[in-house]
């Protein structure tokens, strides 16, 4: 399970480096795309596989299914991790995310998020402050 925050630099060639814990559990290559909330997901191959599997049952019919496709299968690149862990991120990628010098590497279970590092901290102030109203709801749900 891919889980905790790291925080990492872009270097100048546009790479960043997972940390070593999620490297271990991702493999040598990796999908990367758009995520929400402007940051990008970046899934190792079986779990991209999963995720896609889920996609492509949505209805092509349904505009917000074609939407949804699009947006993940046309944003998505396999990428290679070097010996350094690190991965490259190409330029539509980062100027999606917002992406500048200091990125947060968010472990989400199945995936990992990368964050420019100010925009993940003012998302994570947000969601601290309303997590009482989440639980809530979620609790209604049955999830907690």
């Amino acid at each position: 399970m891919l889980i905790g925050e790291y925080t990492h630099t872009l270097d100048p060639k546009k790479r960043i480096s997972l940390p070593a814990k999620f490297r271990k559990e991702m493999g040598k290559k990796v999908v990367i795309t758009h995520g929400f909330d402007n940051c990008l997901f970046v899934y190792s191959l079986k779990d991209w596989e999963r995720m896609a599997g889920k996609l492509v049952e949505l209805s092509v019919g349904q505009s917000d299914s074609r939407g949804m496709n699009r947006f993940m299968f046309g944003g998505a690149v396999e990428t290679d991790v070097d010996s350094l862990g690190r991965v490259l991120l190409p330029d539509f990628l980062k100027e999606f995310a917002g992406l500048k010098n200091k990125v947060a590497v968010v472990g989400v279970h199945d995936r990992v998020e990368i964050w420019d590092e100010k925009a993940w901290n003012l998302y994570k102030k947000k969601i601290e402050k309303s997590a009482d109203v989440l639980a809530e709801k979620l609790g209604e749900v049955g999830v907690l």
